[in-house]
């Protein structure tokens, strides 16, 4: 059979200079590394080849938590080229959530921080996990000192589409976090679509040869380790490559680029740049956001800053990328021509998409229902939880997202929250995202998020936790002065409180289940 490793496609995609740079290193203050596409093969081999010589069950996991560095993308890149399973995780991740991940997924490789390696080769052998290593971001570590006396070629591992790739665990707000398995097939076939839906050329860079990416993102997470960089990848594209997100370094590089992803925090944090401006962005190409809501004040400043208009689009760890707005004009796609700003677009193609009711009925458009999905990017099912599995994908095949959204008469979605978030206050639906859309808009507010929270009368109410702009004083009965002139009292928080800051988790999504328990008992 032909091989169908996702490594394959996106080796094949290299250009033929193998000299030429592929990623360049551009943390502040830190020194300016070049890695040629030559080296992302010679790399990628040599890990390869070290983790082939481990002897590893067929289908073995390979467990990661390390800082972001290029040599933790190239392990990435060299676990798929030696046929096994990535499974990254977050590097925030504390000693009891990994020895849930590692008792759960039971990786035959568990790769680590060398600062962490004592807690976490602890938790990896009294698990049964035979081999550990370690990984620093500054070129260090065990793993690098094994793999440097292995061979600079390999022939990748004949994979088919429907083997697996990755594991990635969701974030377990509602429970135990549950493992989203993805194949090489899920993967490519997103890759592939993107990089055409997206407008990835070869042509079109500042320095004439391409498409430049400013990668800036976490990598343990599907926005960062899959969309950004199989795309660049599969488009033979070259990577200023930022271990931390730094917004003063992204906007200076910014004149050598073509194509930035980030989530909302991102582009806040360089709005408040005086050095964004139109000059600035001139040269780039495409701005894109996703992994948590774009706020429509954050939307619509930084078209008046620089000129450019954000790409939002929609996904999961389970699917890959589901829907986007659009490029650009294109004759393939009619009609879909704006970017619409609360909205994330359109299914991608070769992705159904549809909105259902708790009956499994359709709903009208603009009504608002339950997100499900169909496609060859949407994953198989979850790591060792059948029962889970069968739970949400309906009886022909669409997998039950757990987002609650609508489709308008144009085919553009909206999000509007997930299903767990939504708060059934006297028999009635309150959708929080509705209600954090009006109070977002009110003069001083910044942001908002609205919980729901046990009440004796109703079940469950809402309440409104809000940051104020900078100098600016919201004052909590005026917000809800403010919503009873505009909303059906049902709706109305019954508290609103203003504080500094919303807790966030590492990708920017405020954690609502934090902020549930942090008011839980308000009204009991």
């Amino acid at each position: 059979m032909s091989n169908l490793n996702l490594f394959s496609a996106l080796r094949a995609a290299f250009p033929a200079d193998l000299d030429a740079i592929a990623v360049e290193t551009a943390d502040a203050g830190g020194p300016g590394l070049c890695y040629s596409w030559r080296d992302l093969d010679r790399a990628t081999a040599m890990m390869a080849n070290m983790l082939a010589s481990l002897e590893l069950p067929e289908g073995s996991r390979v467990a990661v938590q390390v800082e972001k560095s290029v040599e933790a993308m190239l392990l990435y890149l060299a676990t798929l080229r030696a046929g096994y399973v990535f499974l990254p995780l977050n590097t925030a991740y504390q000693s009891a959530e990994i020895e849930y991940f590692i008792g759960n997924a039971e990786p035959a490789v568990v790769i680590c921080s060398p600062k962490n390696f004592g807690w976490v080769s602890q938790i990896a052998f009294t698990a049964g996990t035979k081999h550990v290593f370690t990984l620093g971001d500054d070129r260090t570590g065990s793993l690098l000192e094994r793999a440097a006396h292995c061979s600079d070629l390999h022939t990748p591992a004949v994979k088919d589409n429907d083997d697996l790739a990755a594991i990635l665990y969701t974030s377990g707000t509602t429970g135990r976090s549950k493992g989203a398995m993805l194949t090489h097939g899920n993967m490519r076939s997103n890759a592939v679509v993107l990089k055409d839906y997206w407008g990835w050329t070869g042509t079109g860079g500042p320095d004439g040869r391409g498409d430049v990416l400013i990668h800036a993102l976490p990598i343990f997470h599907v926005h960062g380790l899959f969309v950004a960089i199989h795309a660049a990848l599969l488009n033979g594209s070259k990577m200023i490559w930022l271990n931390r997100f730094d917004p003063r370094t992204v906007i200076s590089r910014m004149r050598e680029a073509t194509v930035f992803m980030g989530v909302p925090t991102l582009y806040v944090r360089m709005l408040a740049e005086p050095a964004l401006t139109r000059e600035a962005a001139q040269g780039m190409r495409l701005f894109i956001s996703g992994s948590a809501p774009l706020l429509i004040e954050t939307f619509t400043e930084w078209q008046q800053r620089t000129g450019h208009t954000i790409l939002e689009r929609y996904g999961m760890s389970e699917t890959i990328m589901l829907t986007s707005n659009p490029c650009h004009a294109d004759a393939r796609y009619s009609g879909q021509t704006e970017r619409r700003g609360g909205t994330v677009g359109f299914p991608l193609p070769g992705v159904s998409l549809r909105v259902q009711d708790d009956a499994g009925q359709p709903v009208p458009l603009g009504e608002i229902g339950g997100i499900q999905v169909k496609g060859p990017n949407v994953f198989g099912g979850y790591w060792r939880m059948p029962e889970k599995t069968a739970e949400e994908f309906t009886a022909d095949g669409f997998f039950k997202t757990g987002d609650v959204g609508r489709i308008d008469e144009r085919g553009y979605v909206t999000i509007v929250g997930r299903s767990k978030d939504l708060i059934i206050s006297g028999g009635y639906n309150v959708y929080p995202a509705e209600i954090e859309g009006y109070i977002n808009e009110l003069p001083g507010v910044a942001e908002s998020a609205l919980v729901g929270v046990p009440h004796p009368d109703f079940g469950e109410v809402g309440v409104a936790v809000m940051i104020a702009k900078p100098g600016a004083t919201v004052r909590p009965e005026a917000v809800i002065a403010e919503l009873k002139a505009k909303l059906a009292n049902f709706k109305i928080p019954k508290r609103c409180f203003v504080v500094s800051e919303l807790p966030r988790n590492t990708m920017g999504k405020v954690q609502k289940n934090l902020l549930r328990d942090q008011y839980a008992k308000l009204f009991t």
